[in-house]
């Protein structure tokens, strides 16, 4: 009887666990065939221009040494890092009164000794180190993958998503920040996203206002708050700024920066009078300068250059030109786009004074404003160009010489599986929104013909093979 209890308590148990809903980790989604090859419609236009611009593909793990990735990012990157457990028994190791005490910093070294890529810059920095030998400089890459960040799921933000870099290392021209521009440019322009602004800023002249107000020893504390100005608005800056230590009449002495106004050349105006006895401060807008006036030489299609003086991008590694897109006028959506100068990160690796300069487009959000403003084209969806209906056996073999034959001329084409009953069959066609079917019966094999129906318009004609390739060809 005691086995028989036992047994039937395992049985409850295993069907009650079976019959929970399965669910995915939050921040992460499922992509159905359509959302799939409408990524792949942006990924195919990012991947167009990196190849015109020169850059060459490259791809890194999924994981990282949490050596390699640590340390690069600030405090609150580190903090948004997943951690990958050590395998096997990963507790066996651990010092038991680092355990016993739940001390963190200590005891994550040694049950996680790999983590999952917070971004693909630092990967990529890693990747030019170990194989320097074997790349030409300057090396021009383009990488698009997935990586992950332990952050607060919300609209356009996920804990899982897919970015498209495109750096180049080995160079410190800042004709490359003018390419990186143009490369914007023409990818929101074929994307039909007009009216994107580039925004731009430099490091050196965040440096130059950290020593203007005489907080140039808590350069990333400043950077890090002042980045969040767009999003939490000056008064909580301001407070963020206190909290790390710096006074109150430093902080006062960033209202010109907070309210500066004005186009890109009469903000560079200000803060050149701003920062005039800044050395690094006016190095920061020297250069800002000389890439406006590329800027202006040679134009921008659809896109807008913007100075905006309080983008600071708050990961440590940037030194020079920083870089964010923001989505036309009217789609509330954070940045779909953003990168900046590097110029030693090969240095944390032991390659020094290798300077880099790099953009990511944000593919997840570049889908939800594309999906907002309705500009996916109406050829962006899954599935096939027609369906064959199934009349059954003889039908079937003279429907499939056709499907072979448009394959061939490059129309996707399919039979429907099984002789079911026709209203099945066109149902299944609705739901799967394939515009064309194609009705190949006794009448069509024997005047050797098919009958095309439009299922949008509802409208079908009898036409012979190839009129109905000229059809589909421009499906």
């Amino acid at each position: 009887m005691k086995r028989y209890l036992k047994e039937l308590s395992i049985f409850v148990a295993f069907n009650f666990i079976m019959a929970q809903k399965p669910s995915i980790p939050k921040g992460t989604r499922d992509f159905s065939p359509v959302e799939v090859q409408r990524r792949q419609y942006i990924m195919n236009i990012i991947r167009t221009h990196f190849e015109l611009y020169g850059f060459m593909p490259i791809e890194t793990p999924s994981f990282e040494n949490s050596s390699t990735l640590m340390g690069k990012y600030g405090d609150e990157g580190d903090r948004l890092i997943f951690k990958v457990l050590n395998n096997g028994s990963y507790l066996k190791k651990v010092d038991a009164d680092a355990l016993t005490s739940k001390n963190e910093s200590a005891v994550t070294p040694q049950i996680s000794e790999r983590a999952l890529r917070y971004d693909l810059t630092v990967p990529f920095a890693r990747y030019v180190v170990q194989h320097q030998n074997d790349i030409a400089f300057p090396f021009k890459r383009y990488q698009m993958q997935n990586v992950w960040r332990a952050d607060r799921p919300q609209k356009g933000r996920f804990r899982e998503f897919t970015q498209c870099d495109a750096d180049v290392v080995g160079s410190d021209s800042l004709l490359q920040e003018v390419e990186l521009i143009k490369l914007y440019d023409a990818v929101f322009t074929d994307l039909k996203l007009t009216g994107c602004t580039i925004k731009i800023n430099n490091r050196k002249i965040l440096a130059g206002i950290a020593e203007m107000i005489g907080a140039q020893d808590q350069l990333i504390d400043f950077t890090v708050a002042l980045d969040k100005l767009d999003k939490i608005g000056a008064d909580k800056v301001k407070q963020e700024m206190l909290d790390k230590g710096i006074t109150a009449s430093a902080i006062e002495l960033l209202d010109p920066v907070f309210s500066l106004d004005g186009d890109f050349t009469s903000k560079l105006e200000v803060m050149k009078t701003l920062l005039k006895d800044s050395a690094i401060g006016l190095k920061g807008i020297e250069e800002l300068t000389t890439i406006s006036n590329w800027i202006k030489k040679n134009g921008l299609k659809t896109a807008v250059l913007d100075l905006d003086i309080t983008l600071a991008r708050g990961l440590n590694y940037y030194t020079g030109c920083i870089f964010e897109v923001a989505a036309p006028d009217g789609v509330q959506m954070g940045s779909i786009g953003g990168g900046g100068r590097y110029d030693d990160l090969t240095g944390i690796f032991g390659l020094k004074d290798v300077s880099g300069v790099g953009i990511s487009f944000g593919l997840d959000r570049i889908y939800l404003v594309i999906e907002e403003l309705n500009l996916f084209p109406d050829s962006v969806r899954a599935g096939v160009d027609v369906l064959f209906i199934n009349f059954g056996e003889v039908e079937s073999e003279y429907a499939m010489d056709a499907v072979f034959r448009f394959r061939e001329s490059g129309i996707k084409a399919e039979l429907y599986p099984d002789n079911s009953k026709m209203n099945k069959q066109m149902k299944y066609a609705d739901k799967n929104a394939i515009p064309y079917v194609i009705l190949a019966g006794e009448n069509e094999i024997k005047s050797g013909q098919l009958t095309l129906k439009n299922m949008k318009e509802g409208t079908q004609k009898e036409m012979n093979i190839a009129a109905v390739q000229e059809v589909l060809k421009s499906v």
